[in-house]
């Protein structure tokens, strides 16, 4: 693995209406920890249920996750409360960052609190432009990536949806969804 002086840290954004943005972000978790990264993923929206992912990293000494959402947001009952944890769930962030602990920050589902107002993406765009180390990889998923965020990427993806099981009636599933 390169030494940190020798890395140049990539930022990417996952995002779009498909499904595969986290699942995408989760493999690229366990690529670089393969390769000895220390890694961080911390979980903006998605609520305290194990998830397979959550449960393989388990296995890796060198990952460390956060699942600090409140749960889905679209039905929302306290939307109040929602701000209030996306914005600490961001400060947490920035200090994971900022500790420079890690090879690669996964910011999982971060995008969505743009898209809901909650964080301003010039605010997230700002601190990856003048904060982020320049060895730092750094993944944000979510659908409605913030124009600011997109442009201080430097690789970015759209998941577009041509089809879905749940338009089906198959609710989401043991090892494919979660």
């Amino acid at each position: 693995m390169k030494a940190r002086d020798r890395r140049q840290g990539v930022v990417l954004v996952h995002t779009g209406e498909g499904k595969g943005k986290s699942s995408s972000a989760f493999g690229m978790v366990f690529r670089a920890a393969g390769w000895g990264m220390k890694v961080c993923v911390i979980q903006f929206i998605k609520g305290k249920w194990q998830t397979g992912e959550q449960k393989a990293a388990e296995r890796f000494e060198n990952i460390e996750w956060h699942v600090l959402g409140d749960g889905f947001t679209w039905d929302t009952k306290n939307p109040e409360q929602d701000i209030r944890t996306s914005r600490e769930i961001w400060e947490f962030s920035k200090q994971k960052i900022l500790s420079e602990k890690f090879d690669f920050v996964l910011l999982d589902e971060i995008n969505y609190c743009c898209g809901y107002n909650w964080i301003a993406g010039e605010e997230i765009a700002g601190f990856i432009r003048s904060d982020k180390p320049s060895w730092m990889h750094l993944v944000l998923t979510g659908r409605n990536a913030a124009p600011e965020v997109i442009e201080v990427a430097n690789t970015v993806t759209e998941m577009n949806k041509l089809k879905h099981a749940y338009a089906e009636g198959i609710k989401a599933e043991q090892g494919v969804e979660f």
